[in-house]
């Protein structure tokens, strides 16, 4: 097993990386706050990993929220039956959330969390590849809005992460390429050595090796909570996480939630983001290259949707969150681990860029 802290001072927590930790209670239970448990979760791994779960909860008071499976769920109305249940429950603010499932489920139970009584506590167990390694660390809640993605939420820490390896031999491969996206992006931001190791174990890592797999979930989540522990709140350097994000966003929000995946559009994204870097002479054309292959070894798209056009791209990416002051902020490139948040790309370059991708003028 591997573990690490998030440190955020007193709300500091353990992240925990192995398999079959759900059947390990004594290590993980201990961070549940008081005898109430409402476990949210959707009905894809529901029946799959619900009741043992819930076999470890000995005298708990728990109950249950089920949710449809997918991104086009992650609304505020579907949140609603969160607050439902719990109400119905009588639960107080002792009670303990726990998230099993990806990162809608993650997303939506931290926001619920985040929100009941004004604020309770809440457990993470993921259950895909990317929540592992990007949205179960690091406190981002919330929901889309149909005008933009993750517009409605809250930061808010979990009390501790467990990545249950176990519980992604039931994840489809599509799925599991999407988490490899955030995996590669992190060699791509911050560590190079990183992106040379996965280089090197991609074929191992596709074919889903314990060993490999245990090493680059725990190295991206390293990343990301050393990224995290010194800017929380995205006021500064948090946002070279978003690496691809502002072109993926405009993807899914364009393609509708759930016809591309998260992973899938951040791909295309971060090739996007890669290019522009090249454009304004950041970026050399031997790392755009090694990026490229990496997400496509990775079974990703390096593209971005044929049906979009550079007008409707620079319009969705205008609402993003990064957007200061009517200034576009971009992540991008100045070399292999090395990202920047830059306003500096004109638009009339984004748009060369997107046409030249393949994206209608």
């Amino acid at each position: 097993m591997k573990n690490l802290e998030l440190d955020l001072g007193e709300r500091s927590y353990p992240i925990f990386i192995a398999r079959d930790l759900i059947g390990g209670p004594d290590l993980w239970t201990k961070y549940i706050a008081g005898k109430q448990v409402c476990i949210v979760t959707n009905d894809t791994i529901a029946p799959l990993y619900l009741e043992k779960l819930k076999a470890q909860l000995g005298d708990k008071s728990v109950c249950e929220v089920i949710l449809p499976d997918g991104e086009a769920y992650k609304t505020l109305a579907t949140l609603e039956q969160i607050f439902d249940t719990l109400l119905a429950k009588n639960h107080n603010r002792g009670t303990t959330l726990i998230a099993l499932g990806g990162g809608v489920v993650g997303d939506m139970c931290g926001f619920a969390a985040a929100c009941y009584q004004r604020g309770v506590q809440f457990i993470q167990i993921p259950s895909t590849l990317l929540s592992m390694v990007d949205s179960s660390v690091g406190g981002k809640t919330g929901v889309n809005h149909p005008m933009g993605k993750n517009m409605i939420g809250a930061f808010h820490q979990p009390n501790c992460v467990l990545a249950d390896l176990s519980l992604l031999d039931t994840l489809p491969e599509r799925e599991y390429s999407a988490g490899m996206a955030e995996v590669i992006k992190y060699g791509l931001i911050c560590d190079a050595p990183f992106f040379e190791w996965l280089e090197s174990n991609i074929a191992g890592l596709m074919s889903r090796n314990t060993d490999l797999l245990e090493e680059a979930v725990y190295r991206s989540c390293v990343n990301k909570a050393e990224v995290v522990a010194e800017d929380e709140r995205e006021g500064g350097r948090r946002a070279i996480l978003n690496l691809g994000h502002t072109f993926g966003h405009a993807i899914e929000t364009a393609e509708g939630y759930g016809n591309w995946l998260h992973g899938e559009a951040v791909s295309a994204g971060m090739v996007l983001a890669m290019a522009l870097s090249l454009e304004l002479g950041w970026l050399g054309a031997d790392i755009y290259e090694r990026g490229k292959k990496l997400l496509e070894l990775a079974g990703l798209p390096i593209s971005p949707p044929e049906n979009m056009d550079v007008d409707q791209f620079l319009q969705l990416m205008g609402r993003d969150k990064k957007v200061l002051d009517g200034r576009l902020r971009l992540v991008l490139l100045k070399g292999l681990g090395e990202a920047v948040v830059s306003s500096e790309a004109p638009e009339a370059t984004i748009a060369k860029v997107l046409r030249a991708a393949g994206v209608r003028a």
